[in-house]
């Protein structure tokens, strides 16, 4: 996660953190419809106000870390080195992310979210999101110069790639299975070149 500079940006930084931290100890401890956000607030040790300030949901409380993975995704495009390939380096940033999210200490929290009907929901919708703003950054490098459909169709691949890591039994050798797929997907979108004109056209053309 970014770390914030100025002291009230680190204030805050710190508030956000000890409500998600607070949260999503009590979701574990007592189950997570069984915590209310008022409960959360009064263990924390702020008011309610201030924790919707951080937080626009209950569910986005389990998925604090939501904006850093997108960032993370997003930058992972924008921060290329020029002319390095796109697909190797979203292989990185997503073989990154599936190591930390299949952590022996995260395995609780997805036990939590896979019995919850209200936290699955969140986190598709989550995904689609993250997807979005991906394809969004593929698309605006120059280098790039695929479609639209192709950047939107690529994204979802990655998005997917990483839900799959996560729940398959071996994460790192999902991964080295799923992205050359994806990497054949993204070639095949590669602009063809057009062909030379032959001497019967360029007659035509005359």
């Amino acid at each position: 996660m970014t770390v914030p500079t100025g002291r009230r940006e680190r204030k805050k930084a710190a508030t956000r953190q000890k409500i998600a931290d607070t949260a999503l100890r009590l979701f574990l401890e007592r189950g997570y419809d069984a915590v209310g956000i008022r409960d959360v607030a009064t263990e924390a040790d702020v008011a309610v106000t201030t924790l919707f300030s951080h937080f626009a949901s209950k569910e986005a409380l389990v998925f604090e870390q939501d904006a850093d993975f997108e960032q993370r995704l997003t930058q992972a495009v924008v921060d290329r080195a020029p002319h390095e390939p796109l697909i190797p380096a979203l292989r990185h940033e997503i073989q990154a992310l599936v190591r930390h999210c299949t952590a022996d200490s995260a395995a609780p929290i997805w036990r939590m979210i896979d019995e919850s009907p209200a936290l699955r929901k969140y986190e598709e919708s989550m995904r689609l999101r993250h997807a979005e703003s991906l394809a969004t950054a593929i698309a605006a490098d120059p280098d790039l110069s695929r479609t639209a459909t192709a950047c939107g169709t690529i994204a979802r691949f990655v998005i997917d790639a990483y839900s799959l890591a996560r729940e398959a039994a071996d994460p790192d050798a999902a991964v080295d299975e799923i992205f050359p797929m994806i990497e054949a997907a993204w070639e095949a979108t590669r602009p063809t070149p057009p062909l030379p004109a032959t001497g019967d056209d360029r007659d035509t053309q005359g």
